[in-house]
C-alpha cells in the first residue's frame, strides 16, 4: 500500500485503486459513482489538514465500495449495505494479497461509516471515511472546508440532485430488507418511505423480551 498523504482531485495513481475505480464504474450509478469520489477527495484533503497519516490507497478502496452494498450486484438477503459493501471490500483487497489487517481496516470504516460517535477513536481510513461521508451528505465541516478546492471537487464530480437521489438510492438499496436498518440511521429512510412502516423500539423490545425479572423478595444465589 502507498504511504504519502499528499493527494490533489485525482484519485491515487496505482493499478489496485484504479481497478476499484473501475468497478464502481462498471456497477454503481452516476449518482453513487460521483458521491463515492467526492468522499474519497473530501476525506483525503480532511486527512491533510488533521496532519494525519494515512494510506491514500486503501482509503481510496474503502470509499469505492462503500455503497457497494445498495447495489443488487454486492447486496444480501439480510445483512446491512454497510457489512455486504464491507465484505465485498475486504474480498477484492485479500484477494489482491493486501494483508488482512489493511484489509479488516477497510471493512471496519465501510461497516461503520453509518455509525456516529465511534470511528473517530479508530484508525485514520476509518475516521475519515466517516467524516469524508458525513460532508457529502450532510455538509458536516462545510465551513471547514476549503472552498475552492471543493467546487473543483464539485465540478469534476457534480451532485445533480444528489439530496433527493441520495435517499431514493439508500432506500432501493435496503427497501425490500427494511429490518437490517434497525439501530442505524437508515431506519429513518424505511419510515419516511414504506407506508406504516415503524422501526422497532429499543424500550419495547426490553419490555417484551422472554427473558423474565427476577421475583421480588428473593436474594442473590450463593
Amino acid at each position: 500500500m502507498t504511504n504519502s498523504t499528499k493527494i490533489n482531485t485525482k484519485i491515487p495513481d496505482t493499478k489496485l485503486a484504479a481497478e476499484a475505480h473501475d468497478i464502481l464504474r462498471e456497477y454503481s450509478t452516476d449518482l453513487l459513482y460521483n458521491h463515492s469520489n467526492r468522499v474519497y477527495l473530501f476525506a483525503a484533503e480532511q486527512g491533510r489538514q488533521k496532519g494525519l497519516r494515512f494510506d491514500p490507497e486503501l482509503l481510496y478502496v474503502a470509499t469505492a465500495f462503500h455503497d457497494m452494498g445498495l447495489l443488487s450486484e454486492y447486496s444480501s438477503k439480510t445483512e446491512r449495505f454497510e457489512v455486504d459493501g464491507a465484505n465485498a471490500a475486504k474480498a477484492f483487497l485479500t484477494s489482491h494479497g493486501i494483508p488482512v489487517e489493511a484489509a479488516q481496516t477497510a471493512w471496519e470504516a465501510i461497516a461503520l461509516h453509518t455509525t456516529p460517535g465511534v470511528t473517530q477513536y479508530m484508525k485514520p481510513e476509518v475516521s475519515l471515511l466517516f467524516t469524508g461521508v458525513g460532508l457529502d451528505v450532510l455538509g458536516e465541516g462545510l465551513d471547514q472546508f476549503p472552498a475552492e478546492l471543493r467546487e473543483r471537487i464539485v465540478a469534476e464530480y457534480p451532485r445533480e440532485d444528489f439530496k433527493q437521489g441520495i435517499v431514493k438510492a439508500f432506500f432501493g438499496g435496503f427497501a425490500y430488507k427494511p429490518g437490517s436498518t434497525w439501530g442505524t440511521v437508515k431506519a429513518d429512510v424505511c419510515e419516511r418511505f414504506i407506508p406504516g412502516y415503524k422501526s422497532p423500539n429499543f424500550c419495547d423490545l426490553i419490555a417484551t423480551s422472554p427473558f423474565p425479572d427476577s421475583a421480588s423478595g428473593r436474594g442473590p444465589i450463593r
